[in-house]
């Protein structure tokens, strides 16, 4: 086991980390920005190093001060959270390179499953359903036509380097389809320094299920169940929810053997996601796969009680899994807390909390790095934290997430939290009835 971690990252994820570490008697090392030398994360490690000024590029993705930082405190291990450079191949690496165990996917699997037109094919390969489309990168226009015509409108654009739905189009009809190969060529092209390009059949109606899954160094992976990540704005999770109110006893059983498969396919060795697309008729086809902790892992915490960041260090230690597969046997949900204005287009709004005040009582998880008197930097993510509702049926849960809402009170900065009581209070939510097109139809009532 490991005697000192390095948590490479900020805020929430960092805090998390450090504190699965001290239940289990590791030394922790904090790297924080000038922008965050007040956070939570910073006080409570057991040492912190600033690696840089205020901006990302120069502190959280500057992999030359996190390594150094790691070296000169004698950190055997580097956690990365979510984010930054936790699917960056490079740094991990660069942490072999330095004999500092990288506790997440090795650079070769990053490179496999980063590239979303390589991990189509590869998952392909491990007889996972895939939604039909281009088998690799699309070599020009003109085979772009080809393919749409093959697959039939509507289609999916998509940048095979892509993420945070930049470089996605979505045609309708064969004339759109020169407008969208460029935009989103250029967008891709602007946001990754790559412009490839795939293309997948439009899945109409779809929810975004994904498989939480655990891999370890013998071969062997299991999965925890599902998460329901529809509730989506402009392809940003608002938020979570597990068991899915979509999902049957068959449809669990068939997507978590495909994840699985996936998983053991590949020789998977950490904590990851396998994510899918499911259409109405509970079709399920993969869509990505994620090499890291995802920020929704509470909620499959609280439903199968199982601590995801101690397995991660667990199997990055050497540690072979135990095989099971787990089941809810809770509901939990999630809402990320964003210091944004909702009524206006979720606008950021940072700046200095003046008032506090943490809900609490049974089944209530509050996973924050913010307090009274924090200042939020401009330079970061806007989520300051998650708040998490378990209970023994959705419908509690949902009412304890109302309460807890309610409870909650951040003052001096704008966040989401209006929006998430209005969404807890929405018929289609509490129906269960939602997809990832809801929020286009969402409408935020603004009280006097």
């Amino acid at each position: 086991m490991f005697k000192k971690i390095l948590i490479a990252n900020r805020g929430e994820i960092a805090l998390r980390v450090i504190r699965t570490c001290k239940e289990i008697g590791i030394k922790t090392v904090a790297v924080y920005s000038t922008a965050d030398q007040d956070s939570l994360h910073v006080r409570f490690a057991d040492e912190a190093v600033c690696i840089g000024p205020a901006p990302s590029s120069a502190s959280y993705l500057n992999m030359v001060n996190i390594i150094a930082a790691a070296e000169i405190t004698n950190a055997d291990a580097i956690h990365p959270g979510y984010g930054f450079l936790s699917e960056n191949a490079k740094f991990s690496k660069l942490c072999q390179d330095h004999d500092i165990k990288f506790i997440g996917a090795s650079p070769e699997m990053i490179d496999r499953m980063g590239d979303k037109a390589n991990a189509k094919s590869t998952m392909i390969a491990a007889g996972v359903p895939c939604v039909p489309g281009s088998e690799g990168v699309i070599n020009d226009f003109e085979e772009c036509e080809k393919l749409a015509v093959e697959t039939g409108y509507p289609v999916m654009l998509k940048a095979s380097a892509g993420g945070g739905g930049k470089g996605m189009r979505a045609v309708w009809k064969p004339e759109e389809l020169k407008d969208a190969w460029d935009s989103a060529r250029h967008e891709s092209k602007a946001a990754f320094g790559n412009d490839d390009m795939y293309m997948e059949k439009l899945i109409e109606e779809p929810r975004h299920i994904e498989i939480q899954i655990i891999g370890d160094s013998f071969g062997k992976a299991c999965h925890l169940s599902e998460r329901d990540c529809s509730v989506q704005r402009r392809h940003q999770k608002l938020t979570e929810e597990t068991p899915s109110p979509f999902m049957t006893d068959e449809l669990r059983n068939a997507m978590g053997k495909a994840a699985v498969a996936a998983a053991e396919y590949i020789k998977y060795e950490g904590a990851g996601t396998v994510e899918f697309l499911v259409d109405k008729h509970r079709n399920f086809y993969f869509m990505e796969m994620n090499t890291r902790i995802q920020v929704e892992h509470p909620i499959t915490e609280e439903v199968v009680d199982f601590d995801l960041i101690r397995e991660q260090i667990s199997v990055a230690s050497g540690i072979a899994i135990s095989g099971k597969n787990y089941l809810p046997k809770l509901h939990s949900i999630e809402c990320r807390i964003n210091a944004e204005d909702p009524f206006a287009g979720f606008r950021p709004a940072p700046g200095k909390i003046t008032s506090f005040h943490a809900p609490g009582g049974h089944g209530v998880r509050l996973d924050t790095h913010v307090y009274a008197g924090y200042t939020i930097p401009p330079n970061y993510d806007s989520m300051i934290a998650k708040l998490i509702c378990t209970a023994q049926t959705r419908d509690e849960a949902i009412g304890k997430m109302k309460r807890a809402l309610d409870e909650f009170i951040i003052e001096g900065i704008k966040t989401t939290i209006p929006f998430h009581r209005q969404l807890m209070d929405h018929p289609d939510y509490i129906e269960g009835n939602y997809t990832t097109k809801f929020m286009e139809d969402f409408v935020i009532e603004k009280k006097v």
